[in-house]
């Protein structure tokens, strides 16, 4: 099964760039889908996350906030 890894993020935002880097680097070692949510272009999203972005989840299940571990990432893709 291929693993999706969803990223809830917004413009301008340095801890979201550098989640993006992690997660770029990932994908350079091991194939996955990846979303990238734009929480400002949703009301729901953007009172849920407000501040707390970069959210990441992996398929469906929120593995980190704010930052992310390529070892720990990588990890869990790897893991089935």
């Amino acid at each position: 099964m291929k693993h999706q890894v969803t990223i809830y993020c917004k413009a301008d935002c340095h801890l979201c760039e550098r989640a993006k880097e992690v997660i770029a680097r990932c994908r350079r070692k091991t194939e996955f889908a990846l979303v990238e949510v734009d929480i400002s272009q949703d009301a729901e999203l953007l009172g849920r996350y407000g501040h707390d972005i970069p959210v990441i989840l992996l398929d469906g299940r929120e593995i980190a906030r704010h930052f992310v571990r390529e070892r720990n990432l990588l990890e869990l893709l790897n893991k089935s």
